[in-house]
């Protein structure tokens, strides 16, 4: 599949995970489990699951699996007749047993979202811990903190780490327990396991034991025209890629010519401009934007296809193919990217100390309030503090030399008015380094 137009996950091993080849591989998987789990059983030869154990993706036909999908509206069916002619013929007849198209779809696209989620575990783990340095080195680095655009009032950059490091552990958690659940698919025809009734009490037992061969959740029943499995991942997703798309909001914004408090690391060739040789631009943090931008509509279309009719969706359950692979890659691309924005980062102290006086003092005015509200009572310390931070702005002073003695020097010093900064960082680090992360 070409990358060229993908920059969310482009270069980044994203789209192996879910292409056709690797589709392939987890229904050829639950094809097997499902013939191994019918042979321990007893209602199938042992020698059956075997040769079908034999057949590798090599054997079958992309070409002519793909053609099927227009022929009858699912990728299993052509798959289910290259899978049988493959086999030993003696084996043939087994192949498939009591299984519908969608049990194999399903189930084989649980596979591919076990093994992303396990990806963007991994990525989410090593961007925290990037997160974590930066939380120690600079927790109580002052900066100016911005609210509707403008200076508010001083925060810490650790602070802002840590609330990003923060985001990005609930994503983890979101991700573990979202790989926990995903659940097997085997329900027959119309979710009632009518065609495996002859195995007697082994047919409620099967579904468990397919589950258990791949590393999925047991399915309390089956969930053909039940999607909340699917919404769950667009949810893990989404919450996954938002967490990392908040981080590179803030990485654009801070890297900005004219704030400049943090850059991405140079190197030759990244950032770089077709035209403009003096460009830097912030390559990762720009690529993990785009997923977190591409994620909402493709969840949206996950969720939609929830209002299934019938036991199972003509439409609906097509619907989800395509937009789950998309988000899959997309989230896994973005947990890429995010490890090389956050090792690669860098602050620059002397630039957030350089913007935390561009208004001239004007940016601690609530500690300054606080002082003079006692004094001269809340409205008349509002209105001074307005009044002398408009002459400051109008005549270039600093508003400790409008104020004259009315306010010690000191009062005025954003670095000595970071509130709880510190022990709130402390907090999100205390987090990281339990031990479960």
């Amino acid at each position: 599949m070409s990358e060229l137009l993908a920059p969310a996950w482009a270069a980044t091993g994203a789209g192996a995970l879910v292409d056709d080849h690797a589709l392939l591989t987890a229904m050829l998987d639950v094809e097997v489990a499902l013939a191994e789990a019918q042979a321990e059983l007893g209602v199938l030869p042992e020698e059956a699951a075997k040769a079908i154990r034999a057949v590798t993706v090599a054997d079958l036909d992309p070409d002519a699996i793909a053609a099927g999908v227009r022929e009858t509206a699912n990728p299993v069916v052509a798959f289910v007749a290259g899978l049988t002619a493959a086999v030993d013929p003696a084996a043939a007849e087994y192949v498939h047993r009591g299984s519908t198209s969608q049990d194999i779809l399903d189930t084989a696209l649980m596979l591919l979202c076990a093994s992303t989620f396990e990806r963007v575990e991994g990525d989410l783990l090593a961007t925290a811990a990037s997160l974590a340095d930066q939380v120690r080195t600079h927790r109580d680095t002052p900066m100016a903190g911005r609210t509707l655009t403008q200076h508010a009032v001083p925060v810490t950059f650790g602070l802002k780490a840590a609330t990003w490091l923060h985001g990005v552990l609930d994503a983890v958690e979101r991700v573990r327990r979202a790989r926990a659940a995903l659940p097997v698919s085997i329900g027959g025809a119309a979710g009632t396991l009518a065609a495996y009734e002859q195995y007697g009490p082994g047919a409620l037992a099967l579904p468990d034991r397919v589950a258990e061969k791949l590393g999925l959740a047991p399915q309390a029943l089956p969930w053909h025209g039940i999607r909340t499995p699917i919404a769950d991942v667009a949810s893990a997703l989404l919450g996954t890629t938002g967490a990392l798309g908040k981080i590179a909001a803030d990485v654009l914004v801070l890297s900005r010519t004219e704030i400049g408090e943090v850059t991405e690391e140079r190197a030759p060739g990244r950032g770089a401009s077709s035209a403009m040789p003096q460009k830097h631009n912030p390559v990762f943090a720009t690529l993990v934007a785009t997923a977190a931008r591409q994620l909402p509509p493709l969840a949206v279309v996950l969720f939609q296809s929830m209002t299934a009719e019938d036991e199972r969706s003509s439409g609906g359950w097509h619907a989800e193919w395509q937009p789950l692979r998309d988000a899959l890659r997309g989230t896994a691309g973005a947990a890429a990217n995010a490890v090389r924005m956050a090792e690669t980062l860098q602050v620059h102290p002397e630039v957030m100390a350089a913007n935390l006086r561009l208004t001239r003092g004007a940016i601690v005015s609530e500690r300054v309030n606080a002082f003079l509200a006692p004094k001269l009572g809340k409205a008349a310390a509002k209105r001074l503090l307005a009044e002398a931070a408009a002459e400051a702005e109008r005549t270039g002073a600093d508003l400790a030399g409008v104020l004259g003695a009315d306010v010690p020097p000191g009062l005025l010093d954003p670095a000595s008015y970071t509130g709880l900064a510190g022990p709130l960082a402390d907090r999100a680090l205390a987090r990281f380094e339990r031990e479960e992360f």
